[in-house]
């Protein structure tokens, strides 16, 4: 009996690889079939239905993004046509299989932080409304599954995916910069989604989870349990307060619950400084 076969997009990305190099441990019956950037244009519907109908698998896990909310402040309609309508097609595609999107805590407008499931979305950036519309498309479906998630480190094949390597790189090249101490977030590890993928996609559980790390801290407190494991970089950083940000709208805390999925999760899910205690070598 061949083995069940199972879609990654975004396979060279930071969750993408995590899934792809945690299968053999914690999803050894599934056959990992990882689409990397270059190899298939999710844009282009006729070229993702053929490949579809090649593979046949059995799951997908949509990992594929812009997923800079930058980035898609300066394009728009490509955040749209990958975000949005590149996972309509997807699901469409995948309506009768299990299908995972990953969205983000950015859903929210940060205005008081500690969010669950039943809170409403309230999207301040485009980035956050293109999550906001793929997690509509994806929710329509009662087969299908949204995790949400918070900022995710790890190590990512390219070294630029994850915070922790953004941060790192930025103090490599000696650069100085302030992080706010009143901007919020839950901090997960990479390693920790993927385990926690896996077993919900065993589970088949559907519907929209929070998936993130245990605890909410403030991006100098994330800041701080790293920098202590760069001494030498020549960079600098520096509390600051979101008061003094002008730029483009951010949420101010946008911590999430988890303890829906943490019902459903043979484990616990850490919080930061714990997971990287437990896996020190997650982070370069």
């Amino acid at each position: 009996m061949n083995p069940p076969r199972v879609w990654i997009t975004g396979a060279g990305g930071l969750l993408g690889s995590y899934l792809l190099k945690t299968a053999p441990q914690f999803a050894p019956d599934w056959r990992i079939l990882g689409l990397r950037r270059g190899e298939l244009d999710l844009t282009d519907f006729t070229a993702v239905r053929a490949r579809f109908q090649a593979d046949r698998p059995d799951a997908v896990i949509h990992c594929a993004a812009i997923a800079h909310p930058p980035a898609c402040q300066r394009e728009p309609e490509a955040a749209r046509e990958l975000n949005v309508e590149a996972t309509r097609w997807l699901a469409e595609l995948a309506a009768d299989l299990p299908f995972f999107f990953y969205s983000s805590d950015l859903v929210f407008d940060g205005e008081r932080g500690g969010y669950v499931e039943t809170d409403a979305p309230n999207p301040v950036s485009v980035y956050a409304e293109t999550k906001v519309a793929a997690e509509q498309i994806v929710l329509a479906n009662p087969r299908h599954t949204v995790l949400r998630l918070s900022l995710n480190f790890g190590k990512s094949p390219t070294g630029n995916r994850a915070f922790n390597e953004l941060l790192r790189n930025d103090l490599a090249a000696g650069k100085n910069f302030s992080l706010f101490t009143d901007e919020f977030r839950s901090p997960g590890a990479a390693l920790v989604t993927a385990r926690a993928t896996w077993e919900l996609l065993r589970q088949r559980a559907a519907g929209l989870f929070h998936v993130c790390g245990a605890d909410k801290l403030s991006r100098w407190e994330i800041a701080s349990l790293l920098l202590s494991r760069w001494p030498a970089l020549p960079g600098q950083v520096q509390p600051d307060t979101i008061k003094n940000y002008h730029g483009p709208p951010r949420p101010q805390d946008s911590s999430m619950n988890c303890a829906k999925v943490q019902r459903l999760l043979p484990f616990r899910l850490p919080g930061m400084a714990e997971a990287l205690a437990a896996n020190p070598g997650e982070v370069a």
